[in-house]
């Protein structure tokens, strides 16, 4: 009876001690983990084509909205070089830059003062709204990406990447 008493304890325990793992840790087995679900950490936004990441790009517009400064970061993590068409709407009008980006190395338009600035004249959008910009390169089908439109006055981080004055 007591050998009896003392198994059923343990036995309680035991099923004591399950009852509490599942109930604490319990979401973790049904719940999709956050590493896993992909998001833009940042101002801008990202895609990728092929072996070509894009990265945090944004449209700085300056206060006329009369010009856009693209900012951008291209990463190829491909073996080839990667020529990069970059196509959107200027002054109502497709136009097309093409970026080349070393196999392995990365590309940064206008995200620092010392960098190349892409600039779009009469982008016919504003702060605030999305700008469209296909992404493309060699054979790989591209995509579109909706870059945000920002302004220096709700982000003074951006200030000094605005398009030259020569540009407004």
């Amino acid at each position: 009876m007591i050998a009896r008493s003392v198994a059923a304890r343990a036995a309680a325990s035991v099923v004591l001690a399950g009852a509490l793992l599942v109930g604490t840790t319990g979401c973790t087995f049904v719940a999709t983990q956050a590493t896993l679900i992909q998001y833009d950490p940042s101002d801008g936004v990202g895609v990728d084509v092929g072996n070509v990441q894009v990265r945090n790009a944004i449209a700085l517009i300056n206060s006329d909205g009369r010009a856009v400064s693209l900012m951008i970061t291209l990463v190829n993590s491909g073996t080839r070089t990667a020529n990069v068409n970059l196509q959107y709407q200027s002054g109502g009008e497709k136009t097309t830059t093409t970026k080349s980006v070393n196999p392995g190395k990365v590309a940064s338009y206008g995200t620092t003062t010392d960098d190349t600035q892409i600039i779009i004249l009469n982008p016919g959008v504003k702060a605030g709204e999305l700008f469209p910009v296909y992404i493309q390169y060699g054979d790989r089908e591209g995509k579109e990406l909706m870059v945000p439109v920002l302004n220096a006055d709700a982000h003074p981080e951006y200030a000094d990447l605005l398009p030259p004055e020569i540009e407004r």
